[in-house]
């Protein structure tokens, strides 16, 4: 099949007096698309993450990626040294809370609600880094099928603002969720992935844990020195696998 052309372009997400950012990515052929969210890492919605939400509209899918530091850091977007790496976990972890995280991935989706092209019940999401850990939160959200979290850190330990870890929402969440982790990724040990994989099961939510020996944080970007092509090319084909069986069903 020849790929799909796409358009893309950057939206206004309502709510109350806020205005966020958002880019958006859809096929150009007439059809009904299910919607996925794209979940920023620390560096904003950047080339990357551009780019990943534009891959996901050529799988056939209408993706939209919040900008989730538009609330302190409007049109923030940044590259990968160890300075850009502070400012953006200081706005990550200092400046976001669950709640208004929460709030603007239900702005996305309801905004993705809105176009014709758009299946009304057919929503996932996928995160990178500390999106990996938003995508574990929005999967509570009951209008997210199908969740795609990647090396998500701190999900066993915080949540975004303070308050109980992310992980305790476990039994919140109603689809389907693949975690994907880098076995040499300082920053999420194994014993915290082993915790997330127990948690899983325990409430009996649909999930696979996938786990990739070599492979550090960040591995599936192409622009940063961690990227594994092997591991990134395997997740690839996973998340395309998650979401042709629970939105296209």
């Amino acid at each position: 099949m020849a790929e799909r052309t796409i358009d893309t372009a950057t939206v206004n997400l309502s709510q109350a007096n806020l205005h966020i950012a958002a880019y958006l990515a859809k096929p150009t052929e007439p059809g009904s698309y299910p919607g996925i969210v794209v979940l920023q890492e620390i560096f904003g919605v950047n080339s990357h993450i551009r780019d990943v939400t534009e891959r996901i509209a050529r799988e056939g899918y209408i993706a939209i990626a919040p900008a989730l530091f538009e609330r302190t850091a409007p049109g923030f977007e940044t590259g990968y040294t160890q300075e850009d790496i502070e400012v953006g976990r200081n706005y990550a972890w200092g400046q976001t809370k669950a709640s208004e995280l929460l709030s603007d991935i239900q702005s996305a989706i309801n905004y993705l609600k809105t176009l014709p092209q758009v299946k009304k019940d057919k929503f996932g999401c996928i995160g990178f880094c500390f999106g990996g850990h938003v995508a574990y939160l929005a999967a509570t959200l009951p209008d997210i099928k199908a969740t795609a979290s990647f090396y998500g850190a701190r999900i066993t330990t915080a949540t975004p603002g303070g308050g109980a870890p992310t992980i305790t929402r476990t039994p919140e969440i109603t689809g389907a969720l693949y975690a994907f982790f880098g076995m040499e990724d300082a920053s999420i040990p194994t014993e915290q992935v082993d915790q997330i994989e127990a948690e899983l099961k325990k409430y009996n939510i649909s999930h696979r844990v996938f786990r990739y020996d070599g492979a550090d944080h960040g591995f599936f970007c192409d622009q940063r020195a961690s990227y594994n092509p092997k591991a990134a090319a395997d997740a690839w084909e996973q998340v395309k696998q998650l979401f042709r069986e629970q939105l296209n069903s």
